[in-house]
């Protein structure tokens, strides 16, 4: 099948690689455009996790406040050189996770950096209503075990849906911008303001 100019904008316009790559995967996919996208993901995927060990120093804060200044967030987004840092695509990066922290309130970065003891008081609560609504006592963990990975889903900024794409995590939105950047790239920490919020100790 030919690869047309066309079909290679569009599959770019779809995953932000580069005109080379697109033309490739649309060979290897005889045209098939989704299959060129499930290729470009995958390669951009084993890619990504290549660099993961590298070192990450550079970077930038990204500030942004919400709702008239009803919420505000500050997030260090870590990348490996200055360059990439002042790149268009690596601020557009760090804004939108700005914007994901803001919509969907995230408590942690990823899964490992929840605390063993919310993680049993979450299990705990789970097993207790379920017992309360009659369930047998050999489903009680299975059921505790499902509400904690909807807890993850809702509470890690890695696990949560992406605001703009629910088909994709911010997981995968920060490793396609490793694979198309070229650099490894790292959510250090952030930190979550809403007006009138009550403070825990």
């Amino acid at each position: 099948m030919e690869i047309t100019t066309e079909m290679i904008k569009e599959l770019r316009a779809e995953s932000g690689a580069g005109v080379l790559n697109c033309r490739k995967a649309l060979e290897q996919a005889n045209g098939d455009f989704q299959q060129a996208v499930d290729y470009l993901r995958e390669k951009g995927l084993a890619t990504a996790a290549k660099r993961a060990d590298r070192e990450v120093s550079e970077g930038m804060l990204e500030l942004y406040s919400h709702g008239g200044g009803r919420v505000g967030v500050m997030v260090e987004v870590n990348c490996e050189t200055d360059f990439v840092a002042r790149s268009e695509a690596f601020r557009t990066l760090a804004h939108e996770i700005a914007l994901q922290i803001a919509a969907a309130s995230p408590r942690y970065i990823k899964e490992e950096d929840i605390p063993a003891d919310v993680l049993e008081s979450q299990a705990e609560k789970a097993r207790a209503q379920a017992r309360d609504e009659g369930k047998a006592e050999d489903l009680l963990d299975r059921i505790a075990e499902g509400q904690l990975e909807k807890f993850k889903d809702e509470t890690c900024l890695l696990r949560q849906p992406y605001l703009r794409d629910e088909n994709i995590t911010v997981q995968q939105l920060v490793l396609q911008n490793i694979a198309a950047i070229s650099e490894n790239i790292v959510i250090r920490r952030f930190q979550r303001w809403e007006l009138g919020e009550v403070l825990s100790e």
